[in-house]
């Protein structure tokens, strides 16, 4: 993995207390990226950041850096209050009785942060991400400072999921993969299910005559896929009373690399998960070029990722 010198907000330290001011202005002439909590949105959309004893505006105009998605919106700024904020200082004056007036920029911070990730971030390079909400075509996560990305949701994993609470929560911290970056827009495009493992990664963890739990993830006229790790499914016969993200208990009947087919037949069926299905990566570094899910001579079509070559 990548060490991103700009981490997730949230990810990072908060600003120690009872630091002296002269910190505080060593950073300001370092642009050293600080991090606090944001208490107020104004009606200006100025944002209030206290850290360490001190408090700080963050302008509207210095709150998000505009190329992030959705950028120009209220919400954008409303919905920092009570997280995490990256910041640099941008301004330190002292009042008639002496207390400092700071002024603060979280895209100062996320400036640095995408700089850093176009020199560093080619196509097939694997970073840390947080993430930070969920859509039903999508989980948004933060590379670094806020700066977000999106992992569509076929990309999450090669077992298909509904809506990425499936797969992830909020606040989770993950890794994922580049697959592409539009420089002049500072965009970065992500994928995440290569790093979870090939199907014989995945299939290696079970054995013929085993009983093990699983997810329906699908239900078809001819059986049911069933779910036993977030890149491998198998399929059972049809059974009355299911339905997908339902928890069931399958014997695996058998596993065939050669169709990447694994049959198996449905126990009974289990209690809710409170919890997505805890992720097991399979990479997690180093720089991606060409990903082959299927087995080797596999009868069907193989499943692969291309990255392209690095800019």
């Amino acid at each position: 993995m990548r060490r991103n010198e700009y981490l997730p907000e949230g990810a990072g330290p908060l600003f120690p207390e009872n630091q002296p001011l002269s910190v505080l202005r060593q950073a300001m002439e370092d642009q050293t990226v600080l991090e606090g909590i944001a208490i107020r949105c104004d009606a200006r959309r100025d944002l209030t950041v206290r850290f360490g004893g001190y408090e700080g505006t963050i302008p509207r105009p210095d709150a998000i850096h505009p190329a992030i998605s959705g950028a120009e919106r209220d919400i954008a700024v409303l919905s920092r209050v009570g997280k995490p904020t990256c910041f640099t200082v941008t301004g330190i004056q002292l009042d008639g009785g002496g207390r400092p007036r700071l002024t603060l920029s979280r895209r100062g911070a996320q400036e640095q942060a995408v700089a850093w990730l176009l020199e560093h971030s080619a196509p097939g390079t694997v970073l840390p991400a947080r993430v930070t909400h969920l859509e039903s075509f999508g989980a948004f996560v933060d590379l670094g400072c806020g700066v977000t990305s999106l992992i569509p949701l076929e990309n999450i994993s090669v077992s298909r999921v509904s809506h990425p609470s499936d797969r992830f929560r909020v606040g989770q911290d993950i890794l994922a993969a580049v697959t592409d970056v539009d420089s002049a827009a500072c965009r970065f495009y992500l994928t995440h299910k290569e790093l979870l493992g090939t199907w014989m990664e995945n299939a290696a963890r079970f054995a013929p005559g085993e009983a093990v739990p699983g997810i329906v993830r699908g239900i078809k006229p001819y059986g049911v896929f069933v779910e036993l790790a977030p890149n491998l499914s198998g399929l059972a016969e049809t059974r009355e009373g299911l339905s997908p993200g339902d928890g069931v208990s399958v014997y695996i009947k058998s596993i065939r690399p050669e169709w990447m087919k694994i049959k198996l037949q449905i126990v009974e069926k289990l209690a809710p998960r409170t919890e997505p299905v805890p992720l097991r990566y399979q990479i997690t570094d180093g720089r991606l070029n060409r990903w082959v899910y299927s087995p080797p001579g596999c009868g069907k079509p193989v499943v692969e990722t291309v990255f392209r070559p690095g800019f």
